[in-house]
């Protein structure tokens, strides 16, 4: 009997990874993927613990998945409620206390047991006995179970090459529900990507919690780094885009410059966090390297692809955080001109050396003072740069799915959101448009044919 499961993705690149690998992980018990919670069989929160709302979130939701299933045993519907990913890692016991109707409770190590634990809670369905696989780190890696095949991912797809990280930021969880890092062979990362290519994907994105640590074996016995892993995965045939997130700044070395000068299909658009501007503030936050050194290599990836752009990570607020310390953060950020940013207050992580700074907190207005600030910083450099795209001829790479309007949505090579009038066959292709329209968030373009911008 065919059996529906949802699953609601938190957070990171990574966690969407972990999700397509757990539906593949679940088509053998029966199982196809539903987008509505109501119709599901089994319904999976694939949780995110990096900020305190998201791990809110996540207890906002169960509710409402425990009154889904509520409504279906009323009418002879069994149903699995299930929490994975980092909360479930770092806060098992927590899940278990707020919501013990929760079933199964699985950690992002531990992915590969998750059809072992599912038909153990059909067997044995009680709704008040979690199976708790939170807290483990095994010695083998879960790579070694996670199938390859079948991931379905379209044009644009995920490869997870290296998880973990041991650069201990001090707030940051990624080290307590990751654990250290561990990087996949290099032989394992290129037959996946042979599988995507071959499935579809024109696109590829490596993943890693700090992705340019990468350090796998390789076929001949050395430790291959990111650079040598991402000539290897461009040469594949097939292959059009090439891109790698998220990095640390202390990682870029001169061979992973040199790759963005040598790899044509290398994306010109690096997400490289700062957090902040301030070496005070860089310190404390554990981060091992000074805003001189990030400029630096800011320079020298230019110096090696004048074309490429800059997204980021910010925290504002960190505990010591003064007034001049914030005016330095806006400062690097007038520098670099980033293109795109993720910007947060700080929000202390249970178990994290932070959380401990409560002495020197800064107050939540002048955290919002100073997000607002800049974010307003921020959005005006991403309005200027998509402006200066008006006119010009971008490559764009076509979604899989078509909008309800019969208009395609797509991406720029800096991943900059498009809107085209054009036929539902170039779905999934990359086509030239010429751009006629941009605004902060997107632009908008025709098709070009015959090298004239034509309506489709």
């Amino acid at each position: 009997m065919e059996k529906r499961v949802f699953i609601k993705t938190f957070g990171c690149q990574m966690n969407v990874y972990d999700s397509t690998k757990m539906l593949s992980l679940l088509r053998p018990l029966g199982y196809t993927e539903t987008e509505t919670a109501a119709d599901a069989d089994l319904m999976l929160l694939n949780t995110c613990h990096i900020r305190e709302k998201a791990a809110e979130k996540v207890y906002s939701d169960l509710g409402r998945l425990r009154d889904l299933r509520l409504k279906r045993e009323k009418i002879g519907k069994a149903t699995l409620i299930g929490v994975t990913g980092c909360v479930a890692q770092a806060e098992q016991d927590e899940v278990t206390r707020r919501a013990p109707y929760v079933d199964v409770v699985l950690g992002p190590q531990s992915y590969h047991r998750l059809p072992e634990l599912v038909a153990a809670a059909e067997e044995k369905h009680t709704g008040k006995r979690p199976n708790l696989i939170a807290a483990d780190f095994t010695p083998e890696s879960k790579f070694d179970q996670l199938p390859m095949a079948g991931s379905k991912q379209g044009s644009s797809a995920f490869l997870t090459i290296q998880e973990g990280c041991d650069k201990f930021c001090t707030f940051c969880v990624v080290p307590y529900t990751r654990g250290a890092e561990y990087s996949r062979t290099a032989a394992a990362v290129l037959e996946e990507a042979r599988i995507l290519i071959a499935e579809g994907a024109v696109e590829i994105t490596l993943l890693g919690q700090n992705v340019n640590a990468y350090h796998g074996l390789a076929a001949d016995g050395t430790s291959w780094g990111l650079a040598q892993l991402l000539h290897a995965v461009a040469a594949l045939p097939g292959l059009q885009r090439l891109r790698y997130t998220t990095s640390h700044p202390r990682d870029v070395d001169t061979a992973l410059i040199e790759a963005h000068r040598d790899i044509l299909i290398l994306q010109p658009l690096l997400h490289l966090p700062v957090q902040s501007g301030a070496d005070k503030i860089l310190s404390a936050m554990n981060r091992k390297h000074t805003a001189a050194e990030y400029l630096d290599t800011i320079a020298a990836l230019r110096r090696a692809r004048p074309d490429i752009a800059f997204s980021s990570d910010f925290i504002v607020g960190y505990p010591g955080e003064t007034d001049a310390d914030f005016e330095a953060t806006l400062e690097l950020v007038r520098l670099v001109e980033f293109v795109g940013a993720y910007s947060f207050k700080y929000s202390p992580r249970p178990g994290t050396p932070a959380a401990e700074l409560a002495a020197t907190s800064v107050p939540e207005a002048i955290k919002d003072a100073r997000l607002a600030a800049l974010q307003e910083l921020l959005q005006k450099q991403q309005y200027s740069f998509n402006q200066r795209a008006l006119g010009t001829e971008q490559e764009v790479l076509f979604s899989d799915t078509e909008r309800s309007d019969g208009m395609l949505f797509g991406k720029t090579a800096y991943l900059q959101s498009v809107i085209v009038e054009a036929p539902a066959r170039l779905r999934g292709r990359i086509e030239r448009v010429h751009i006629e329209h941009a605004g902060t968030n997107s632009l908008k373009g025709r098709l070009i044919i015959n090298e004239e911008p034509l309506a489709a």
